[in-house]
């Protein structure tokens, strides 16, 4: 008796968001494939970029700390200047989709699921440890490309927080503010604002391996 020829286990069919697809999709990604199949997420920031789906964990508590002071202050000032700022949203260019950690838009995204590039005047990003070259290199040049006007960096290496800003001339960023910690960073561009570095971080850091001691702690 003639075997039967051996047909391929077919894929899946998801009628809800999942990360399952990731096992078995083997197309080329694109910004509205992750949107529509992948689920939407308060975890790890789920990227496409060239085909491809970057998942990065969430950042240490430091870059978290960085990220919530830094936009506080910012988003005053943006909006003085009629600009929006959001943190960690979906921002579309063309099939690639990117999550920076600071997003200034010329118009605001409310009731958006994402918004495209083109409405982006500054993008920044908190520079991981993990993820130096992404942070200091891809990104600034990926942003550059499309025509982002603005990019913000912020370094935390060794606790001592560095802002600067690059504006973007002839296609490409060039340095226009910068400080560290302990001086004063100041931008007339895209809109006016000042900070401390320092201020950054509130809290020292805690001795290694060891856990912080409890509220209230004493025997009764």
């Amino acid at each position: 008796m003639a075997q039967a020829a051996f047909a391929p286990e077919p894929a899946p069919q998801h009628t809800e968001p999942s990360f399952d697809v990731l096992r078995w999709h083997d197309e080329p990604w694109t910004a509205q494939l992750a949107l529509d199949l992948l689920p939407e997420t308060n975890g790890p920031k789920v990227e496409v970029l060239s085909g491809s789906v970057i998942v990065t964990p969430h950042a240490g508590y430091d870059h978290q700390d960085a990220e919530l002071d830094l936009a506080y202050h910012l988003k005053q000032a943006a909006r003085r200047a009629k600009l929006w700022l959001y943190l960690e949203t979906n921002v579309v260019s063309g099939k690639d989709l990117f999550i920076p950690d600071i997003v200034i838009l010329d118009a605001p995204g409310g009731g958006q699921t994402t918004m495209d590039i083109g409405h982006a005047v500054l993008l920044g990003e908190i520079v991981s440890p993990g993820n130096r070259r992404k942070d200091i290199i891809d990104r600034p040049r990926e942003y550059a490309a499309v025509g982002v006007p603005f990019f913000l960096r912020v370094d935390l290496r060794n606790r001592v927080p560095t802002l600067a800003l690059y504006e973007l001339i002839e296609g490409e960023y060039r340095p226009v503010a910068a400080a560290a910690a302990g001086t004063q960073f100041v931008m007339r561009e895209p809109f006016e604002f000042s900070i401390d570095p320092g201020d950054l971080l509130g809290e020292e850091a805690a001795p290694t391996g060891q856990a912080p001691e409890s509220a209230g702690g004493g025997e009764g």
